[in-house]
């Protein structure tokens, strides 16, 4: 989630897809190779700000809103990033779209990371930002609060920019406490994606803040699972990870305003566009 930026008007194109019993809402801004641009928790599309702008001037940004968030209604399925992964790799074949890029930030980058992880032959590259391979990396004061997250928070939220966004856009804005019990669910569950991230087989760049929600060190530990960081890059990059993989830590951020800062556009870009070419 970020706390800026949140009204944002993205002026794309709004469209929804039917795909595993959703009516999934997305746009599209901009033109050139297409992005798959995935939201935080209880955002939507518009919560990027300029990022956003940034990143439409050289790609064609497809900017879903996923399960019960923005535009996107709920359905009788938990919040799951697994099952969310799959709307992801079901918008891309609806869209008829070659091996997109996949960026999410927060829920998004655990989104994006298990659709790279379960749908390689659908994914060009990989940015996974401030999400987390296991939950023991949160720490328990931060654990504490997200176990207070539920339908009886509600009432406490209406002044954020959270709710607001949710009460302007959403098809049923008085389901606002059912999400919140959804993802209070969600970050109660434990999980251990070790091996998935391990198993990745298309680059991927992970980006954290340097304040971010789990510490610095978790970021470099997910880095080492993909060769990373283990020994000396050399002159010409060849001691580099050999599938492309790379680590940013943003310097003066944190977890809330990461995905609407100039430095995670400009890692971004450099990840998908300069070191490709």
């Amino acid at each position: 989630m970020t706390t800026t930026d949140w009204t944002t008007d993205t002026k794309g194109t709004g469209q929804y897809a039917e795909i595993n019993g959703l009516k999934l809402y997305f746009e599209t801004v901009g033109t050139g190779r297409p992005l798959v641009l995935l939201h935080g928790g209880l955002g939507s599309g518009e919560m990027f700000g300029a990022t956003l702008a940034e990143l439409a001037e050289r790609h064609q940004v497809i900017l879903p809103d996923l399960q019960g968030h923005g535009r996107t209604a709920d359905i009788d399925r938990p919040i799951d990033i697994r099952l969310m992964a799959d709307d992801i790799a079901g918008l891309i074949d609806h869209l008829k779209v070659d091996k997109p890029d996949v960026v999410g930030y927060s829920l998004g980058g655990g989104v994006a990371l298990l659709t790279a992880v379960k749908y390689p032959d659908k994914v060009g590259r990989l940015v996974a930002a401030s999400a987390h391979a296991w939950r023991h990396a949160i720490p328990p004061e931060m654990l504490a609060q997200q176990a207070q997250v539920n339908a009886a928070a509600a009432e406490f939220l209406k002044d954020t920019p959270m709710y607001e966004l949710y009460q302007r856009v959403a098809p049923r804005p008085e389901d606002f406490p059912r999400l919140l019990d959804k993802m209070g669910e969600a970050m109660a569950r434990d999980f251990d994606f070790s091996e998935e991230v391990r198993g990745l087989q298309v680059p991927t760049l992970l980006v954290a803040a340097d304040a971010d929600m789990a510490p610095p060190s978790h970021y470099v530990e997910m880095f080492k699972l993909l060769d990373g960081g283990l020994r000396d890059g050399g002159w010409m990059g060849e001691g580099r990870p050999k599938g492309g993989h790379a680590l940013a830590i943003l310097p003066g951020l944190t977890h809330y305003n990461l995905a609407v800062s100039p430095l995670f556009a400009a890692v971004v870009l450099s990840f998908l566009d300069d070191q490709r070419s």
